[in-house]
């Protein structure tokens, strides 16, 4: 790996060196390490570029690293990855998307990512996408994200966009049996003409199911955001949806949060909010001799923390 790869990796996984677990890497549509573990195994798929990683019943406080860099311009990486997590296993997935474009093609990466957590299994998933380099070609990213939760089954997940991606839409569905659980926090900056489109349903199909879905975005220069999460409560259960949104200089945020209950006995609430930049808080900050775009990226910040 060259010093590019190694920031990308940085950046989106916070890996340094190589991790210590399971771990799939790939660069530009193949893959270039691999490691299974006795408990965690990662195997490629013989139909279709991608993997399954396979968790054994019981796994606890193991991690498995599946980051993806593109570097080739013009370059269009399509992969399917399988999760199988077996009962009462508890791990960290790392995964996320790095792309360096210095060309005038566009690049681009879709990830088709299904979720099979097991009964009363728990899973922390963390996805990062970024973009850079200083090409004409855009950075384009498609990620699709399948859940299916068993019953008392807790999934954790936390979608980021750090900066620098030209387009993305994310597509998230999920089915939640009885008392299982899916929190799911997404963080997101665009700028200049960039564009992003979030779309989330969450099924809840079984008594004691719950789900909070909380969105963040911040919206700069000219770029447009769209959000549309959607919790559908078929039986008794509980949900919450929260859009909040800064909105900066000429963008253009829409948040569309639905809620459908499909059950007497299901509660749902939804909650939406876009504003600027409060000028109590810049003022203040200014105060300590920040400048004005110093404190605005020091409220950005911690908005999308």
């Amino acid at each position: 790996m060259d010093r590019i790869d190694t920031q990308l990796l940085e950046t989106i996984a916070d890996l340094h060196e190589i991790p210590a677990g399971a771990y799939n890497i790939r660069k530009n549509g193949a893959g270039l390490s691999r490691r299974s573990t006795a408990n965690i195994e990662i195997v490629p798929k013989t139909d279709k570029p991608g993997i399954d990683i396979i968790v054994a019943p019981g796994t606890k406080n193991e991690s498995v690293h599946i980051p993806v860099i593109l570097t080739e311009t013009g370059l269009n990486d399509l992969v399917y990855n399988d999760f199988y997590i077996g009962e009462d296993a508890d791990v960290l997935i790392v995964a996320g998307c790095g792309i360096h474009n210095a060309g005038d093609s566009d690049s681009q990466h879709d990830g088709i990512h299904t979720f099979h957590i097991g009964k009363n299994a728990h899973i922390r998933y963390i996805e990062k996408h970024y973009g850079e380099g200083d090409g004409k070609g855009g950075r384009i990213l498609n990620p699709v994200t399948v859940v299916e939760q068993a019953e008392g089954a807790v999934c954790e997940m936390e979608m980021v966009q750090v900066r620098g991606v030209d387009s993305t839409v994310r597509t998230t569905t999920a089915e939640l049996a009885a008392d299982a659980k899916l929190i799911v926090t997404e963080r997101l900056m665009t700028h200049g003409t960039q564009e992003a489109r979030s779309d989330i349903e969450v099924r809840l199909n079984g008594n004691g199911a719950s789900s909070q879905i909380v969105s963040r975005s911040v919206a700069r220069d000219s770029s447009k955001q769209i959000f549309h999460p959607n919790a559908v409560g078929n039986a008794e259960c509980r949900a919450h949806v929260q859009c909040d949104s800064i909105i900066m200089d000429d963008a253009t945020v829409s948040s569309i949060p639905a809620i459908t209950a499909n059950c007497a006995d299901a509660q749902i609430i939804h909650e939406a909010a876009i504003g600027r930049i409060n000028n109590d808080q810049l003022i203040k900050l200014m105060t300590f001799g920040m400048t004005e775009e110093e404190a605005e990226n020091v409220i950005i910040e911690g908005f999308l923390k």
